[in-house]
């Protein structure tokens, strides 16, 4: 059973309710929706379809909502702007139509925030510029290489502190609807600081909706902030092309592998993305660098792997999705398994002597009974080579943990408060609905306090002899 997670964004190649079918039957955990693209509306088609599929298949996945942020772009531009090195451009706080090298800004008043000798990068990165002078309304700018720009292209300031709202009037509102929607994971685009994370979450918890929050990491000063952005977030995206743009491709690798190892150690998940099969938007296989692309981020321990463009205008999404499925499953044979980190709470320290057990025991699975999910992805953070089964009484848990690397959501069962009428029912279960056979021998963790958060401390020891004893039990 694969153990790191896929996600997928949806869009117009991917969109269709036997698309959605077959990409979860392929293997993929989470639909991601960019609200940076389409409609409420659009967005909500796309939903109820999962939603559809996931319940046809009786296969639980997640639904991220990924909101735009204050993504700095230039407006519209007539033709394509050929650049050569040393041509002069202007960043303008108003459009200047007469003018094709005045270029305004989604946000003019960062023209106030930048100094001369700090760098302006378009369009990922791909064209570079200096600041060689400020005046009130805009700012000089010099090309360091040449290039083509069109319209509404991104923009990147590495080396300026922005004082801006990682929170815009559009996300309040894609999050209202999000709350209304059951989303389960919200990714939070731009985010610089603690306080970015804390304005988010008022504002979900004023809808009365408390998703999984995915910090996506694009800058400079999310990279200086990472622990204390982790200590309020769920889980944390390594958005590679606007790191690439802010420091440069070839600094890449080194800072994936920094907020993932960051991640791992404060037991949060953590998502790979952008640029991982990208020649397959318009190919049927990918390069050999780009599978071993996949193969670093799952050996660096990162959680899932995401496709952007290759699932939303790509012509080859389910080839796609095979390749990241193969190759994760390659890697995994020779993956450095139980990985060892010191414990924070008693919870966790029940987490990490289960994961012992097991590796000591040869048991062959987990099992976590969890009410939000922490103690199966406690389980997960010591990276066992043994399945981790997750059981809940709540669909939202069971969603999320589609996310956490190992962690098989297996079902549904009611709330009780009596552990021992919860293994009972747990056993019972497996052998009415058979999910899992008898025959594998389980390590069990949970509360002796049954349904409290954060009160895992117990471990038990179950193989068939012990369920039929179990079975045995009245209640």
């Amino acid at each position: 059973m694969r153990k790191t997670k896929i996600v997928i964004t949806v869009g117009p190649a991917t969109s269709s309710f036997e698309m959605i079918k077959k990409l979860i039957v392929k293997g993929v955990n989470v639909f991601r929706l960019n609200f940076s693209h389409g409609d409420h509306e659009t967005h909500s088609k796309s939903i109820k379809t999962i939603r559809k599929a996931s319940k046809e298949l009786n296969k639980e996945v997640a639904i991220l909502q990924d909101i735009s942020g204050p993504k700095v772009r230039i407006g519209k531009i007539d033709k394509a702007l050929v650049l050569k090195k040393g041509d002069r451009l202007k960043l303008t706080k108003e459009e200047n139509i007469e003018d094709e090298r005045s270029l305004a800004l989604s946000y003019p008043l960062i023209i106030d925030m930048v100094s001369v000798g700090e760098e302006v990068f378009f369009a990922d990165g791909t064209i570079q510029t200096v600041v060689i002078a400020k005046e009130e309304s805009h700012l000089e700018l010099e090309l360091q290489n040449d290039g083509e720009l069109t319209s509404r292209k991104g923009v990147n300031f590495p080396k300026t502190k922005l004082n801006i709202s990682a929170i815009t009037p559009k996300d309040e509102s894609d999050l209202a609807f999000a709350a209304k929607s059951s989303i389960d994971i919200v990714a939070l685009s731009f985010v610089q600081n603690q306080e970015d994370i804390l304005k988010a979450r008022a504002i979900m918890k004023s809808h009365d909706f408390e998703p999984f929050v995915v910090s996506k990491i694009e800058t400079g000063e999310a990279i200086t902030n990472i622990k204390e952005i982790l200590e309020v977030s769920d889980g944390v995206m390594v958005a590679r092309g606007d790191l690439g743009a802010e420091f440069g491709i070839t600094k890449l690798p080194r800072i994936q592998k920094h907020i993932i190892a960051v991640a791992n150690e404060m037991n949060k998940p953590s998502i790979t993305a952008t640029q991982m099969l990208t020649t397959m938007k318009e190919n049927p296989f990918p390069t050999r660098a780009e599978v071993s692309d996949i193969a670093n981020a799952v050996y660096d321990g990162t959680d899932a792997v995401m496709l952007s463009d290759e699932t939303t205008i790509g012509k080859y999404p389910l080839k796609a999705v095979e390749i990241l499925h193969d190759t994760i499953k390659d890697v995994e044979k020779d993956y450095p398994y139980f990985k060892s980190f010191d414990s924070t709470s008693n919870a966790d320290a029940v987490s990490k002597s289960a994961v012992e057990l097991a590796k000591n025991m040869n048991k062959e699975a987990l099992v976590s009974f969890t009410m939000s999910g922490m103690s199966a992805q406690m389980l997960s953070k010591y990276r066992p080579k043994q399945s981790i089964y997750a059981v809940s009484h709540s669909v939202e848990t069971q969603r999320r943990l589609s996310l956490v690397w190992g962690v098989n959501p297996v079902f549904i069962m009611e709330k009780v408060k009596n552990p021992s009428q919860l293994i009972y029912n747990f056993v019972k279960k497996i052998v009415d609905e058979n999910p899992v056979t008898m025959d594998k021998r389980f390590i069990l963790t949970m509360g002796s306090t049954s349904g409290k958060r954060g009160s895992t401390n117990l471990i038990r020891l179950l193989n068939r002899e012990e369920m039929e004893a179990v079975l045995a039990l009245e209640f």
